[in-house]
């Protein structure tokens, strides 16, 4: 008896010693659990303010970049006016002489002077209803008359160029036949 009882006290010591082992293992765990949701609040928390940061420092560029665009098409069109006004006041010849003599220009700068000789400057300030109906049909005619001028040269571009191609065809037949005679010819020899 006495034998099972000091089996019975050990067998309950023991357990009693595994049950503090786990009950102090399961406050380590605890601890454990609870600093790192503490760790992970702090690193969401972090990551967070440079998400904010990093969408602070983007919206800042993209106002950046726009301002400049905007200072940049500013300043190009000021370009532009100033260009467009230095065509208008001067003539063509009086620019070939400050160059010191004609120079070759290129296709954009024929039309800029061209356009500049045909542009006549409208002021319609002080004129009444009237007037202002009469300068709008002269300039509706006057349009009309360009789209009709547009409209012929644009047929008889593609009329010539049709006839291009023909002839072309033509000459291409016309070489084909001639070698073929050509060679034979030499057969025949």
């Amino acid at each position: 008896m006495e034998k099972d009882l000091t089996e019975l006290q050990t067998l309950i010591e023991a357990h009693f010693e595994s049950r503090k082992k786990d009950e102090e293992e399961l406050i380590n765990i605890t601890q454990w659990i609870e600093n790192r949701r503490g760790e992970r609040a702090e690193q969401h928390r972090t990551r967070t303010e440079r998400e904010k940061e990093r969408q602070n420092k983007l919206a800042e560029e993209k106002a950046r970049k726009e301002e400049e665009e905007a200072k940049r098409k500013a300043d190009d069109d000021a370009k532009k006016k100033k260009v467009l006004t230095s065509f208008q006041c001067t003539g063509f010849m009086q620019r070939t002489d400050k160059r010191g003599g004609p120079k070759k220009q290129t296709e954009r700068e024929k039309k800029k002077t061209i356009l500049s000789e045909r542009r006549k400057e409208l002021n319609v300030e002080n004129l009444s209803a009237d007037k202002l109906r009469e300068t709008v049909n002269k300039l509706w005619k006057s349009m009309r008359q360009l789209e009709a001028e547009k409209f012929e040269l644009q047929y008889r571009y593609m009329c010539q160029k049709y006839e291009i191609t023909i002839l072309r065809n033509r000459v291409s037949d016309h070489q084909k036949n001639t070698k073929g005679s050509r060679s034979k010819r030499g057969l025949r020899k």
